[in-house]
C-alpha cells in the first residue's frame, strides 16, 4: 500500500524550490495527472508542494515574436483569443480535444509538458514549433530547446530539484496556415494525433512543421515527411506522399508487431492528411504568390 503524503503549501518560487530540494516532492499545480498516480504503491513521492498561490507563475504574454507560458495557466486559457495570429488558431483548435471541460479548467499547459505523456497535445506542440522550456532550481534557470527536454514516455531532463518554470514559444508567421486532427476512442489521451503548420510562396510551400502524437516514445516532429512539401506545391498528392512518410519513415514505431502498431500508422497517414489539408485551407497566400495553372 502507498504511505502517506506530506503536503505543502508555497507561497514563493524559493518555497518551492526548498521543497523540492529533497528530491521526492512532487509539484502540484492542476494535479490531473498527479492526483491518478498518486495511488501507485511504485511511486517515489513522499510530498507535494502546492504551487497555486505563488504569485506570478500564471502569467501568459505574448510580445516580440514569442509567447510566454507560466506553471499556472490553465488549459481554458488557450480556448479564448488571449493568444493571437495563427500560433492562437492552432492552440485553439488543439486544447478543444484536450480532455474535457473540467479537466481544461484545471489543468496546466507546464503540467502536460513535465508529466511528457508521448500522447499528450502540448507536448506535441512546443516540440513541433520550435519552442524552449525554462526550468529553474538552486544553481539558478536553465533553458532547454523543446526537442531536448522529452527523452522517453513520462521522463524529461528536469531533475528533481527543478521547476519547470516557463514555456516559450515563438509565434507563427503571419498566413501560415495551422491544422489539428486526432484519433480519440473512449480514453483521455489520443490513440494518435497529428499537427501541421505551413507558408505559401508563389504557390509553393516555403515552410512546414508537422508533429505527431503517439508516434513513438516521446513527441516527433516528422522532419522527412516535412522535406516532401518544402518547394512544392501544397496539392493533394503531395499531402498523401508527406502522410505516407510520416507513418512510415518519421513514426518511431517496430515495423514488425501487432495489428495494433499497423493500425497505429494507418491512423498517422490518415491524422497527418487531415492536418495538413487543413492547414492548407487556412493559409493566406504570400503577396507574391501566383496561383497554379
Amino acid at each position: 500500500m502507498p504511505g502517506t503524503v506530506e503536503y505543502l503549501a508555497a507561497r514563493t518560487v524559493g518555497d518551492v524550490l526548498s521543497a523540492l530540494a529533497d528530491g521526492s516532492t512532487a509539484v502540484l499545480a492542476g494535479g490531473q495527472s498527479l492526483a491518478a498516480e498518486l495511488g501507485r504503491s511504485d511511486l517515489l513521492v513522499r510530498r507535494l508542494v502546492d504551487i497555486n498561490q505563488v504569485a506570478g507563475l500564471a502569467t501568459l504574454r505574448q510580445s516580440d515574436g514569442t509567447l510566454r507560458v507560466g506553471p499556472l495557466v490553465r488549459h481554458r486559457a488557450f480556448e479564448s483569443g488571449r493568444v493571437d495570429g495563427p500560433l492562437g488558431d492552432l492552440m485553439r483548435l488543439m486544447v478543444h480535444h484536450l480532455g474535457h471541460p473540467p479537466i481544461r479548467a484545471r489543468g496546466t499547459m507546464i503540467g502536460s509538458l513535465a508529466y511528457a505523456n508521448p500522447a499528450a497535445e502540448w507536448p506535441a506542440l512546443v516540440v513541433t514549433v520550435g519552442a524552449s522550456l525554462r526550468l529553474t532550481g538552486p544553481d539558478g534557470s536553465r533553458t532547454v530547446p523543446a526537442d531536448q527536454f522529452f527523452t522517453g514516455p513520462f521522463t524529461t531532463v528536469r531533475r528533481p530539484e527543478e521547476l519547470l518554470a516557463e514555456a516559450i514559444l515563438p509565434t507563427l508567421p503571419t498566413g501560415a496556415g495551422v491544422g489539428y486532427a486526432e484519433d480519440r476512442r473512449f480514453t483521455i489521451f489520443p490513440q494518435a494525433g497529428a499537427l501541421a503548420v505551413v507558408t505559401l510562396s508563389a504557390g509553393r510551400v516555403a515552410t512546414a512543421a508537422i508533429g505527431l502524437m503517439n508516434a513513438g516514445p516521446r513527441p516527433i516532429r516528422a522532419g522527412a515527411a516535412e522535406r516532401v512539401l518544402r518547394g512544392n506545391p501544397l496539392c493533394d498528392a503531395a499531402i498523401t506522399e508527406a502522410a505516407e512518410t510520416a507513418a512510415h519513415t518519421d513514426a518511431d514505431l517496430p515495423l514488425t508487431g501487432h495489428d495494433h502498431r499497423l493500425s497505429r500508422r494507418n491512423a498517422l497517414k490518415i491524422l497527418v492528411r487531415r492536418a495538413l489539408t487543413q492547414a492548407r485551407s487556412r493559409t493566406e497566400p504570400h503577396p507574391t504568390t501566383q496561383e497554379e495553372p
